[in-house]
C-alpha cells in the first residue's frame, strides 16, 4: 500500500467538500461512550516514511519464515512450491481488484477462472461437481455437514477425531448455533473406529488422508453410510488425489479440503480457500455459487455466467441456512493458475515425490529408533515416537533452523511424546539427512 499521509490542509478540503467543519462531525453517528478518547491511545511520535519503512522491516525481522527455515511442518498448511506464475497472475489488476461477477459482461475473465476452479477440483476430487470455493477448508466441512442434516433431518454429526482439531471446533460452532450436537468418533491405530450403525447419524465425516496423514477405508466408510442411510464426507487432501483413488470414486457425497497446497502461501496461516465438491443431486442445497459455460442468445460466441446460488443470503436471507455468499475468488484463482502450470502430470509428480521423500524420512527416523507410531497406511505425513515430550523439542529445534513439525500433545494428550512430521516435493536428500541428525542430537539419540 502506498505511503499517502494527509496535511491539515488535505484534512480541511476534504471536510470543506463535506460541509463539514470537523472530523468529530463526520463520525457524529458514532456514540460518545464508544469512541475513543483523545489522547488515550499513547501512540508514538510520528515518523518519517524512511523511518517508518525502517522499523516496519525490523518488525518484520523478528518472523522466521520457510525461507529461514527448513519445514517439516504440515498438520493442514504446507511448504509447497508455487511457481512464479501464480503470483504473476493473481497481482495483476483486472483480477487483484475484482468484485463479486453479478454481471456477466463485464466480468468474463473472473467468471471463466472460477469455471476453470470448479472444473479442476471436480475432477481432482472425483465429484460430479464443485462450487466456486469456500473460506476455507474447516467451513468448508462445516457446511457440508449441514447440508447433510437438511437432507435427512438428523441432528448428529458424527465426525472422527481424526479430523483437523481446528476443522472440529468451527464444525462444533456451526453445529451449536443451529441446535446440532456432534459425536466425536474414536480411532484405532491412527484411523477412524466406525460407530454402530444406527438412525440417528446424519453423516460422518472422516479424513483421507487424515490429521496424521494416515489413509482411511473408504469402501468400508461408503458401506457403513448406506447401512445407516447417513450422508458420506470425506476431508482430504488435492495433492494426494493426484495419486489416489479421489474420494468420489468411493461414493462419498460430500468431498471438501483445504486448497492452500495449490500454489496458495502459508502465510502465517492464511488466508486460505475451502474447496467443495459433491453428487449431482445436492446441487441446490449446496453453499456458495457455480458459475456456468452458455451461449449468447443470438450467435455462438460462448460465455460465462453465475449459474446457480440458491442459498445465499443475498437471495432469501429469511430461508438461507448458510451465511457464505461469496467465495475465495483471488486464492480459487491462484489454484486454478497452479493447476494449470503444473498440469495433469505435474501434479502427480508432486504427490510422488512428496510420498518418496517421506519413505525416505521414515527410514531414516527408524534407523535411529524412532519409529512411526501407527501402522496404517499414510501419504507424505506421519506421527513418530519420540519417547519424550515432544514440544520442547520443537521449540529448541528452532534453533538449530527447523520447522521440527507439530507437537501432538496439545491436541492429543496421549500423544505428547508424538511429532507429527511432513514432507513436500521441496524437500530434499541433504535437508532430510541434516533435520534427522539434528533431531537425534536434540532428543539424545
Amino acid at each position: 500500500m502506498p505511503y499517502t499521509p494527509h496535511t491539515e490542509y488535505d484534512r480541511t478540503a476534504m471536510l470543506s467538500e463535506l460541509n463539514l467543519s470537523s472530523t468529530d462531525e463526520l463520525f457524529r453517528e458514532i456514540p460518545e461512550n464508544l469512541r475513543v478518547q483523545k489522547g488515550s491511545l499513547s501512540l508514538p511520535n510520528a515518523l518519517s516514511e524512511y523511518e517508518i519503512e525502517k522499523h516496519l522491516f525490523r518488525l518484520s525481522r523478528l518472523n522466521r519464515s520457510s525461507f529461514d527455515l527448513i519445514s517439516f511442518l504440515g498438520a493442514g498448511m504446507y511448504d509447497r512450491y508455487i511457481p512464479s506464475t501464480v503470483s504473476a497472475m493473481i497481482s495483476r489488476g483486472e483480477f487483484l481488484t475484482a468484485y463479486t461477477p453479478y454481471q456477466p459482461e463485464a466480468s468474463q475473465g473472473s467468471l471463466q477462472t472460477i469455471y476453470e476452479f470448479q472444473t479442476m477440483i471436480a475432477e481432482l476430487f472425483g465429484t460430479d461437481l464443485a462450487n466456486a470455493s469456500m473460506y476455507d477448508g474447516a467451513t468448508s466441512m462445516a457446511e457440508a455437514a449441514i447440508v447433510a442434516h437438511g437432507i435427512n433431518g438428523r441432528n448428529t454429526i458424527a465426525v472422527s477425531d481424526l479430523i483437523h482439531p481446528h476443522h472440529r471446533q468451527v464444525l462444533n460452532t456451526y453445529c451449536w448455533a443451529i441446535g446440532l450436537k456432534t459425536e466425536v468418533v474414536p480411532s484405532v491405530n491412527g484411523v477412524c473406529k466406525l460407530p454402530e450403525v444406527g438412525d440417528q447419524f446424519a453423516c460422518i465425516v472422516v479424513g483421507h488422508p487424515n490429521f496424521l496423514g494416515n489413509l482411511e477405508d473408504l469402501s468400508a466408510v461408503r458401506e457403513w453410510c448406506n447401512a445407516s442411510g447417513s450422508q458420506m464426507i470425506v476431508s482430504t487432501d488435492p495433492i494426494a488425489c493426484a495419486l489416489l483413488k479421489p474420494p468420489g470414486e468411493f461414493g462419498a457425497d460430500f468431498v471438501v479440503g483445504e486448497g492452500q497446497c495449490l500454489g496458495v502461501a502459508m502465510g502465517l496461516g492464511g488466508p486460505a480457500v475451502g474447496l467443495f465438491g459433491c453428487k449431482q443431486e445436492h446441487i441446490r442445497r449446496i453453499p456458495g455459487r457455480i458459475v456456468g459455460k452458455t451461449k449468447e442468445v443470438h450467435g455462438d460466441q460462448e460465455g460465462y455466467v453465475m449459474t446457480l446460488r440458491t442459498r445465499e443470503q443475498d437471495i432469501r436471507r429469511e430461508k438461507a441456512t448458510s451465511n457464505i455468499c461469496t467465495n475465495e475468488a483471488l486464492m480459487a484463482l491462484a489454484n486454478t493458475v497452479y493447476l494449470c502450470a503444473v498440469g495433469k502430470n505435474g501434479i502427480k509428480q508432486v504427490a510422488e515425490a512428496s510420498l518418496r521423500n517421506s519413505r525416505y524420512l521414515q527410514s531414516k527416523l527408524e534407523a535411529i529408533g524412532m519409529k512411526k507410531v501407527d501402522s496404517s497406511r499414510y501419504f507424505c505425513e506421519f506421527a513418530v515416537d519420540l519417547g519424550k515430550n515432544a514440544a520442547p523439542i520443537v521449540d529448541r529445534m528452532l534453533e538449530r533452523g527447523f520447522l521440527a513439525g507439530l507437537a501432538l500433545g496439545e491436541y492429543y494428550p496421549a500423544r505428547e511424546n508424538q511429532l507429527l512430521v511432513a514432507t513436500t516435493e521441496k524437500r530434499n536428500k541433504e535437508e532430510i539427512d541434516q533435520y534427522v541428525s539434528e533431531l537425534a542430537a536434540e532428543v539424545g539419540r
